[in-house]
């Protein structure tokens, strides 16, 4: 039995402040019902920006929902525009048209959703500054071995990934083969699609734009940004010119041709929504100006991932998180296959650290935690150190990433 052929469960209704009313598959919502993905609830998607932003509390939760949603959407509408092109014409895309139908449509849109909605499992708390701020120092990496939230995520979703199948009826159950879980799990990570060595296994290069959904390595337009755009401007009061549904109806999967041998599929949009791709890059442009580098939210999660290294040896949580995060290094960088039981393990410590970890330090009682616990009552006090100065990086100053650490 095919999947298109089977009637499945209802989809659950989401009211979600950005989009509205949306329907998500039932096999996203047995994911969403997870402990691994509801942990997303404690984990605030601008770090501590809400410290200078009151209304900045949304989480990665909510933000990973609408990802997975505007991924079917935009999956379907090339789907959709597909299939009318090859209806034009027939004969001349017969055999591509055959090629197209071969892996399934649907099954292709689901895998996308889920690819958006776990993309996101392997966040710390504070997001960015526990991935760009309070590991780097805590691993002592190098610049360029620095860690990547998605190995994090790929490895929650092999977790979450039994249990699920364990729920789901067989007929759904039989539908999802390995090279679904493969094509997941590269979503996740990301493909390069200009690369000249097709590179990925989970679908042929033919369906190269679906890498481009999710993680666009591309050109960088995908809809995580859209959500995540419309999303933080609401919540921190900030207006947004943007418009996503724009763009939706205008994507398209074009060959592209380049100096390589045969063109790439890529997702591309039509030239009349070109001041809709700029006002996507300008909206960009003013939450980082406004928002994301603001000079005060910058001190607070300086100072909040000060805090967390001054505890890293003093909070069993903290400690362990750490030590999961080295392991899960050492194992992706090694070559022989992780049993479940030790990723089961590794992945237990980490789960269990989200923005909770901030409360528990500025409340301890422990006198171990006294260095960590001042910073944390700096933030809340507002005691924080004054910007002296600043300066420009120039071109040659980026060039040479030493000069950034």
């Amino acid at each position: 039995m095919e999947l298109q052929d089977y009637e499945t469960p209802s989809d659950k209704i989401f009211n979600d402040p950005i989009h509205g009313q949306i329907e998500l598959h039932p096999l996203l919502v047995k994911i969403i019902d997870t402990p691994q993905f509801q942990r997303l609830r404690q984990i605030k998607q601008l770090g501590g920006t809400h410290l200078v932003y009151p209304g900045a509390t949304h989480t990665r939760f909510e933000h990973s929902i609408g990802a997975a949603y505007l991924a079917g959407r935009l999956a379907k509408v090339l789907q959709e525009k597909q299939q009318k092109e090859f209806e034009k014409k027939k004969e001349e895309f017969e055999k591509e048209k055959k090629k197209f139908q071969k892996e399934k449509d649907k099954e292709d849109i689901l895998c996308v959703q889920i690819a958006a909605l776990c993309y996101n499992l392997g966040h710390g708390p504070f997001s960015y500054v526990f991935k760009d701020k309070f590991i780097p120092k805590a691993l002592e990496l190098n610049p360029d071995d620095q860690w990547k939230h998605e190995e994090a995520s790929v490895w929650l979703f092999q977790d979450i990934e039994t249990a699920v199948q364990d729920i789901v009826t067989k007929e759904l159950k039989d539908e999802l083969k390995d090279h679904d879980l493969i094509f997941i799990k590269e979503l996740i990570k990301g493909v390069d699609t200009s690369h000249e060595e097709w590179t990925a296994t989970g679908r042929t290069m033919e369906k190269s734009f679906l890498y481009e959904i999710v993680v666009n390595q591309w050109n960088g337009i995908d809809v995580r940004k859209w959500d995540y755009f419309a999303r933080d401007c609401h919540y921190l009061g900030i207006s947004n010119s943007f418009d996503h549904q724009r763009m939706l109806k205008s994507a398209r999967v074009c060959e592209v041709k380049t100096e390589m041998k045969n063109g790439r599929n890529h997702i591309c949009f039509r030239d009349k929504v070109a001041d809709s791709i700029y006002d996507m890059f300008h909206t960009r442009y003013t939450l980082y100006l406004q928002a994301y580098q603001h000079k005060i939210v910058n001190i607070i999660e300086e100072k909040i991932s000060e805090a967390l290294l001054a505890a890293k040896d003093k909070s069993t949580k903290l400690s362990q998180a750490v030590e999961s995060i080295s392991e899960i290094k050492t194992h992706i960088s090694g070559t022989e296959e992780v049993d479940e039981n030790t990723r089961t393990n590794v992945l237990e410590k980490f789960t269990k650290l989200t923005d909770h970890i901030f409360e528990e330090i500025l409340y301890s009682t422990d006198d171990e935690l006294k260095d960590a616990r001042t910073k944390l009552q700096d933030v809340v006090k507002r005691r924080l150190p004054k910007c002296v100065g600043e300066n420009r990086i120039s071109q040659n100053m980026f060039e040479n990433k030493q000069l950034l650490q």
